[in-house]
């Protein structure tokens, strides 16, 4: 499953808004496919501009979308070059899932969204490399931010001297995962059934002790009992979803390699102690350099570097 990052969910936060709306077929003339811009040897046509215009049309941009579009075509361009050189890989089935959940999260099908980017003159597989992008992005700001190195004890314990001796606290999560199985082989066959079959019993998911029980009459499903994990520990691509989760609550259902998952919230209580107090220290210290910050800065050191030529 691919773990987004900040700039990612708030660009579909936008587009999703746009979907909620009606969707007049866009008719763009028909034209010779010529290239605008070379970066780095990498061609950028009016193909590829014209489709990112009407992704920014979608999204509501206002402005000159022409020039964001071919901004925006270029930043994309050199970071993904950028991901090749570090070796962040995002595969297919990412992009695959990323988009079914993208999907699902508006009340979409799949071939809805299909339709809808098309009708907007967008289409499936510009969105696509606009999410590949996205999601490869994120990782490898993660990878950067925190990059920081873990606290020694004696640091630890300076920063809760100067706290006046309070040490800080977490939210502390029982947590079962419940997983739909959907063998890769028969994937297009059963994956919207299996989706349809979460959602029911993700709705009815009132708590853990029930949930085995309940799984019990649905083949291949699997309830994994995750323990107990602090906020800070949670993982990167659920996290989002299950901070604020009381007990009894779950999270969207959601596509993965595995099939179709959710996360249920077992039980919560609030914990302070020194393994905590790493924690949250080292949280503050990723966060005070914002990942809006480092990702303007170092796509801006990429275009400094580039070879950007207008045609």
């Amino acid at each position: 499953m691919p773990t987004f990052t900040r700039h990612f969910p708030k660009a579909l936060l936008i587009l999703a808004m746009a979907f909620s709306m009606s969707v007049a077929p866009i008719v763009l003339p028909a034209m010779a496919t010529e290239v605008r811009y070379v970066v780095n040897d990498q061609p950028i046509t009016n193909y590829d501009i014209n489709r990112r215009v009407a992704l920014l049309r979608l999204m509501r941009r206002g402005g000159d979308l022409n020039q964001a579009a071919v901004d925006e075509m270029i930043n994309q361009t050199l970071r993904r070059q950028e991901l090749q050189r570090s070796g962040v890989a995002v595969t297919q089935a990412m992009i695959d899932d990323a988009y079914a959940n993208f999907a699902a999260s508006n009340d979409l099908t799949v071939a809805q969204l299909d339709r809808i980017l098309s009708e907007a003159g967008v289409t499936k597989e510009h969105f696509q490399g606009f999410m590949s992008v996205q999601i490869g992005w994120g990782r490898f700001l993660q990878s950067r931010s925190g990059s920081g190195g873990e606290l020694s004890e004696a640091e630890v314990v300076e920063r809760i001297m100067q706290q006046g001796g309070q040490k800080p606290s977490t939210t502390e999560y029982r947590l079962q995962q419940v997983i739909f199985v959907v063998p890769s082989a028969q994937r297009s066959q059963l994956l919207s059934q299996r989706q349809g079959e979460a959602r029911a019993m993700r709705g009815r998911f009132n708590g853990c002790d029930t949930t085995v029980e309940a799984a019990k009459g649905i083949i291949d499903v699997t309830v994994r009992d995750q323990g107990r994990v602090l906020e800070p520990e949670l993982p990167a691509d659920w996290k989002d979803d299950i901070v604020g989760l009381g007990p009894g609550q779950a999270t969207p259902v959601r596509t993965t390699d595995r099939g179709v998952e959710f996360i249920g919230v077992c039980s919560t209580r609030q914990v302070s102690d020194d393994h905590v107090a790493k924690l949250m220290f080292q949280n503050e210290d990723t966060e005070d350099t914002s990942v809006e910050q480092l990702s303007e800065e170092l796509t801006s050191e990429l275009r400094e570097n580039a070879r950007i030529i207008q045609r």
